[in-house]
């Protein structure tokens, strides 16, 4: 499978990373995020609108809010890992113990959740859609904007985010698989400035960034060819 793009803005956070010229002194020194590092402060997503969103949402919706507002996007894809986990776990303990369920957590808990959120905070009425495809979720997400760039669209926002995972998971995670939120929103056009290409032989070993954070930090570095590993295949880029 082989196909291109155009990358035409994009806006990240995570803990101790928020403005672009943060991420590329990350990207260029090559250093862990640190999960007690602050979260910066959000400023494009009102607070009210905020206190009702998880943690990996609450990046999810700020960054995609200013990309939306920046650009003329008419489709807007977010992919998401583990979605709404903090969420479905809190209900999921509040049933064992035999609590009442939040009727925000229960409203909230659905995949789809983040991207309807920005739809409404942000006014409009945008075709929107919401994945999940493991560790290969951020590449799968791609190809769904593919899709709506060939169905038409013009321009494409990808948000890719995960939240914080429960520490009732941490046991069984994998001891790399990072645990904080973060989010990487993206607008994409047809081009082909970027070229991706999938060989067979993916691997189980699970890497210290998401697929989306390990596109960034090469993007920012301009390295001409790099390979992110899946869980079935590579997926070689090119620039």
């Amino acid at each position: 499978m082989k196909f291109a793009l155009h990358l035409t803005d994009w806006q990240a956070m995570a803990p101790g990373l928020s403005d672009p010229d943060q991420w590329c002194a990350w990207a260029q020194q090559q250093t862990p995020i640190d999960p007690a590092a602050p979260q910066a402060k959000l400023t494009a997503l009102p607070m009210m609108a905020a206190r009702r969103l998880s943690s990996g949402s609450r990046l999810a919706v700020e960054c995609g809010l200013s990309m939306v507002r920046k650009h003329a996007v008419d489709a807007v894809l977010y992919t998401s890992r583990h979605g709404e986990l903090e969420r479905n776990y809190r209900i999921l303990e509040a049933l064992a113990t035999g609590q009442d369920v939040s009727p925000t957590d229960f409203a909230l808990s659905v995949h789809n959740s983040a991207v309807g959120n920005l739809t409404i905070v942000a006014q409009k009425p945008l075709v929107s859609s919401s994945l999940s495809a493991g560790r290969d979720t951020f590449q799968q997400g791609l190809l769904e904007v593919i899709s709506l760039l060939h169905a038409g669209h013009q321009r494409v926002l990808m948000v890719d985010f995960d939240g914080a995972l429960p520490a009732f998971y941490h046991p069984a995670l994998p001891p790399a698989m990072p645990t904080w939120p973060w989010a990487v929103a993206m607008v994409f056009e047809a081009g082909n400035t970027l070229t991706c290409a999938t060989s067979p032989g993916g691997d189980d070993v699970e890497p210290a960034l998401p697929q989306s954070l390990q596109f960034l930090q090469h993007y920012l570095n301009n390295t001409p060819q790099f390979t992110l590993s899946g869980e079935a295949a590579q997926w070689r880029w090119s620039r």
